[in-house]
């Protein structure tokens, strides 16, 4: 075994970002994942730029950096779904395949024969999973789900943001790959279940299950408490001091994680009385009393630069880190050391750069052999090799429209 998913197929009929997390994670780990998407206009976030890595062509539309973040390493097929002929072929790879992914509306497929019922029938041992906003059931199902606005219904904003400032949503679609996580491992799970059942099953995951379960300690919080956490900023709920500070030349993050490491910061930092201050000796008193320690430490942080004090604090194994950039991150030594930057070639020979996986598997390592595939690359190869499609039937179906 070269790959951990090697015989693994995926039929991905999933768009914009949160399938096409899952699919490219198993796309990485060696699955073989075929990307459905539409005649002519293909995935949505195709034109969601500037910037673009490929400018469109009278073949080809666009193809923007946001779709890059989550297609590599797949195939794409362009078939009209509305099409009985497009829903023939479908239904034809989904009797080969191991794995099929979906983010349409509840029952949006039932009209095109693809829904799990349908489709349970052709493959008994399809793992068919479904990501939709609100669930398959219960009295949101029917309503549209979308990172921004699931990240205010399920209470992220109202925990990110300036204490006094607006609630903010965090600067990535966090619950779309969020939600392309738990999907890859319910994937996962379920393919192990296959094992002992030979069976398949329906996986049925919602952005706003996925954004309540992610609250974590803070939905804990409220639920010890009955009483809404507010935000704190760059403040730690639940752990002081654990936050940014100004320097004397731009900022860093200190996160002391025990009364030890405030101990030594204390010392380092020439205030060693507070330490054994009765109301800042524990970290329970060091939260319960934040609004008096936090602008006493602000004072002290305030009079080094930055680099003195990552330096003198890593020195005596105080948690702390820098506020990078983008440009700071990539030119990080410890992430070039990682490989974290990958090139991975197009089919006409061109470098793309893309981000890796954090998955590291000494057995069976992550391949990264293509990038994000042109609309319908690889229309003619997977009906002709996986379906035995002849030349003169694919060739009608272009002229039908019916493919692209």
């Amino acid at each position: 075994m070269s790959s951990a998913l090697e015989n693994i197929t995926v039929v991905d009929l999933s768009r914009i970002l949160a399938g096409p997390w899952a699919s490219q994670m198993l796309a990485d780990m060696g699955a073989e994942v075929i990307k459905i998407e539409r005649p002519e206009k293909g995935d949505d976030t195709r034109y969601w730029g500037p910037p673009f890595i490929k400018p469109a062509t009278q073949e080809q539309p666009p193809q923007a950096a946001y779709f890059h973040c989550a297609n590599r390493n797949k195939q794409s097929i362009a078939i009209d779904i509305t099409n009985e002929e497009g829903q023939k072929i479908i239904k034809a790879l989904i009797a080969q395949a191991d794995v099929l992914i979906e983010n349409y509306k509840v029952g949006g497929l039932a009209k095109y024969g693809l829904d799990y019922q349908s489709v349970k029938a052709i493959n008994p041992r399809l793992v068919y999973c479904s990501i939709t906003g609100f669930g398959q059931n219960g009295p949101s199902a029917e309503k549209a789900g979308y990172d921004g606005m699931i990240q205010g219904e399920g209470g992220l904003m109202s925990l990110t943001g300036e204490p006094d400032g607006m609630p903010m949503k965090v600067g990535v679609a966090l619950v779309d790959i969020m939600t392309g996580l738990y999907c890859s491992n319910a994937i996962l799970a379920a393919l192990m279940a296959r094992h002992q059942s030979n069976e398949g099953q329906h996986i049925d995951i919602a952005l706003l299950d996925v954004q309540v379960a992610t609250l974590a300690n803070q939905g804990m919080n409220y639920l010890a408490t009955g009483t809404n956490p507010p935000r704190y900023g760059n403040e730690h709920p639940n752990i002081v001091p654990y936050q940014t500070f100004t320097t004397l030349d731009g900022s860093i993050i200190l996160a002391v994680g025990n009364d030890e490491q405030f101990v030594k910061f204390c010392q380092l930092a020439q205030c060693a009385t507070l330490a054994q201050d009765p109301r800042f000796a524990t970290n329970e008193q060091r939260v319960n009393n934040r609004e008096s320690l936090i602008p006493i430490l602000a004072n002290i942080l305030a009079s080094h630069k930055s680099q003195w004090w990552l330096n003198q604090l890593e020195s005596i194994a105080v948690p702390c880190g820098p506020v990078n950039t983008l440009q700071d991150v990539f030119e990080h030594p410890q992430i070039k050391h990682r490989e974290m930057i990958r090139k991975v070639t197009n089919q006409h020979g061109e470098e793309v750069d893309t981000i890796a996986s954090p998955i590291n598997l000494s057995q069976t390592p992550l391949q990264y052999h293509s990038a994000s595939p042109d609309l319908g690359q690889h229309t003619f190869v997977v009906l002709s090799n996986k379906l035995n499609y002849t030349k003169a039937q694919i060739n009608q179906l272009y002229q039908d429209g019916i493919i692209s």
